[in-house]
């Protein structure tokens, strides 16, 4: 068994790279990760050194993780920023640090790839061994694995990781046929706040087109770009983290995971659109953006229209992103998210567990009164 890192994805095969993927999960595959390391989204320009770690066995591929050397924490979406700058007031360095990670992607999914028989403790062991020697050898502070499975976090922990907790809000399908099905487990008065919003937006003019695969097209991507980079420009200055060629090579290489929801005016004119990825169980939302604001405009097209899609085909959740209590009242329930870290310093090392056992406390303080929140009626 051999472990190294490869500084870009091309030099892996991309059948052997792909054949890691044991469940359909965008964002691990292949043509995703080229798509930002060949737009240069993923690069050190940007922050984001592309070092991957695979695992060989003769000529094979049998085992890998994405990862970076990154420089920052922008785009990780696991704050960290707080032991960084604890790091610069001790006279230390918390960059580089090296994140098995996909970037810009809050998702939970598999981080270590594997075929099915070899996710083994000697696997696991040789990966970690080959990370900690990374560290000393290049001067990493620590080495992070962000939104894994909590099987996968769990499978870290004997390698010396510190476990943090996190909360998102996620959509669950609960047998629903039809989206009044879903309002029919809340209460009158949410049901009603769901249903006034949702008229507004159609009093508005307002009309929804989906568009899926290969039916995107480089103009409808285009047209998306010009949205997100609007929108981004507005609210923060900057063209945000994906670039145009990014988006364009993903309707070339990706279109099977891609759903495209375009808000239309009664002129036909697209004025907001939501790009999502599914996979065969999730509808995972990533990005939208905007030409004009309209009351109520990005709830109907970020999470209503994504509710009616994962209804329709009976998908079994909805990962609507990072963050936001707003979703609360929008049927979306707290879940768990997890992230493992391993931090060189016995000094840090031990502030930060510290730090992650009161906050864990937190974590799971918030998740029961947010559950306690949910719109839905008393069974």
């Amino acid at each position: 068994m051999e472990v190294h890192f490869i500084y870009s994805i091309h030099e892996v095969d991309r059948q052997q790279w792909n054949r890691l993927c044991a469940d359909d999960y965008p964002f691990n595959h292949y043509e995703f990760l080229a798509a930002l390391e060949d737009s240069g989204c993923t690069a050190n320009d940007s922050g984001w050194q592309v070092a991957h770690v695979v695992v060989y066995e003769g000529q094979e591929l049998v085992a890998a993780m994405p990862g970076y050397i990154k420089y920052h924490s922008y785009g990780e979406y696991v704050f960290d920023w707080a032991w960084a700058d604890a790091y610069q007031r001790f006279g230390f360095n918390y960059y580089p640090k090296w994140i098995n990670a996909i970037p810009f992607t809050p998702c939970t999914g598999p981080r270590l790839l594997t075929r099915v028989q070899q996710e083994s403790t000697v696997l696991i062991t040789a990966i970690c061994t080959a990370l900690e020697t990374a560290c000393e050898v290049k001067g990493y502070s620590s080495w992070h694995c962000l939104f894994p499975t909590e099987d996968q976090s769990n499978l870290l922990l004997p390698a010396q990781t510190l476990q943090r907790l996190g909360c998102q809000f996620h959509w669950f399908n609960h047998g629903y046929h039809h989206f009044d099905d879903f309002l029919a487990r809340m209460t009158s008065r949410k049901r009603k706040n769901i249903t006034k919003e949702r008229n507004q937006v159609r009093g508005q003019g307002i009309s929804f087109i989906v568009k899926e695969g290969v039916d995107v097209t480089l103009d409808d991507m285009d047209l998306f770009y010009a949205l997100y980079r609007n929108t981004y420009l507005k609210r923060s200055g900057h063209s945000g983290y994906l670039s145009q060629d990014f988006f364009r090579q993903l309707t070339k290489t990706f279109s099977k995971f891609i759903v495209l929801v375009c808000a239309v005016t009664e002129q036909q004119s697209v004025i907001a659109a939501a790009l999502f990825f599914r996979d065969q169980y999730t509808l995972y939302g990533r990005y939208w953006g905007c030409f004009e604001e309209y009351q109520f405009l990005h709830f109907e097209t970020c999470y209503y229209q994504g509710i009616e899609y994962a209804i329709a085909h009976q998908l079994q959740r909805f990962d609507g992103g990072a963050q936001g209590e707003h979703k609360i009242a929008r049927g979306f329930e707290p879940v768990l998210t997890y992230s493992n870290h391993a931090i060189k310093s016995s000094q840090f090392r031990a502030a930060i567990e510290n730090f992650l056992e009161q906050e864990k406390s937190h974590i799971q303080s918030y998740i029961e009164d947010a559950n306690q929140l949910l719109p839905f009626k008393n069974d």
